[in-house]
């Protein structure tokens, strides 16, 4: 199993980091405080080279038409649509298609949420992408919210996630990927190298670390849907990020196999379940803007096909464990319903 690095907090920044104490300054403070390494990359444009592509140019007009539907869409809940509800917080099925900030609004006019005149001060403890289903968060008070942000943030918050992706089959049954995250000259997130982690980007970011944990349950139909492994203490294969992926060497006959995959992120970084897919050389159905295929079976795809399957944390107050788990959106429940 590849080695990583020692973590960087424990390391001098390297030539072109900035220093962690810098994202603490108002912006104007900021700048006066990049060092000379940071300017000079600024200005010879020596920031690390993403590994992964850009968006694809046809992929904007999709997006464009996405988000018009998913404005004028808003998130309306059911008794059953809420998994878990205390009168501390609520763990909620969130439909593929709406943007996270509408659940706010929608949950008070629940059947759940009780006297609507005196409605709680509610708050989004995690976020998922517009077209990402699945579980989430929503807090009613500020203390719990703060807490609950610090354990998403300190990894204590245990999440899975189920895609379904087409290209190419991966030879191995599980794995975890380690590399860089961040956003490139023109604003898109990519995926870098794990040794450029630390390293100066445009507009005055930086490389962060990202890793996630995969294993295959099905490919074309053929497999096993099971319950998740416990990848904490599995040993397993581990790739770290040096280069750009190399070229797969696929048949015709599987290059466009559907693969479900699930998968356990490590960090929280944006998209980094879409990146990691992409990088692995099989795309999530319907993300374009990761590869991913626009038409599967005929039919367009109204968005990607990922889904938040389950969420295991300490409740915040009563110090108990809650594991929730989700219904499977249609996708899921079709590709599992013909897996031999």
């Amino acid at each position: 199993m590849t080695k990583l690095p020692l973590p960087l907090l424990l390391l001098s920044p390297p030539a072109g980091a900035a220093s962690p104490l810098r994202s603490l300054l108002p912006p104007t403070r900021r700048l006066a405080a990049m060092s000379e390494a940071e300017t000079t990359a600024a200005v010879s444009g020596e920031y690390p080279s993403p590994v992964s592509p850009p968006y694809p140019a046809a992929s904007k007009d999709v997006e464009l038409r996405r988000a018009m539907t998913a404005s004028a869409r808003s998130a309306v809940f059911t008794s059953a649509d809420i998994v878990f509800e205390d009168e501390w917080l609520a763990v909620v099925d969130k439909p593929a298609g709406v943007y996270c900030d509408s659940l706010l609004s929608a949950l008070p006019r629940s059947a759940a949420s009780g006297d609507s005149a005196t409605k709680p001060n509610l708050h989004l403890a995690n976020r998922l992408d517009r077209d990402t289903s699945g579980l989430m968060i929503i807090t009613k008070c500020n203390k719990v919210a703060g807490k609950l942000v610090k354990a998403f943030t300190d990894h204590k918050v245990k999440k899975t996630y189920l895609a379904l992706c087409i290209g190419c089959p991966p030879r191995w049954e599980k794995i975890k990927i380690c590399s860089g995250h961040g956003r490139s000259k023109h604003g898109a997130w990519r995926v870098y190298a794990m040794p450029d982690v630390g390293r100066s980007l445009p507009g005055g970011s930086v490389v962060r670390d990202m890793s996630t944990q995969f294993e295959v349950l099905g490919v074309n139909g053929k497999g096993q849907f099971r319950e998740p492994y416990n990848f904490y203490t599995d040993d397993i294969e581990s790739i770290t990020v040096q280069e750009k992926a190399a070229d797969q060497i696929c048949n015709d006959g599987v290059k466009n196999s559907a693969i479900l995959v699930r998968s356990y992120p490590q960090s929280g970084r944006t998209h980094q379940i879409r990146l990691h897919c992409q990088y692995l050389g099989f795309p999530i159905r319907g993300d374009v803007k990761y590869g991913g295929v626009i038409e599967w079976d005929g039919l367009e795809c109204d968005g990607h096909a990922l889904h938040a399957e389950s969420l295991s944390f300490v409740h915040p107050i009563t110090g108990l464990p809650v594991n929730v788990q989700s219904t499977l959106p249609s996708w899921a429940k079709d590709f599992i319903s013909t897996m031999q």
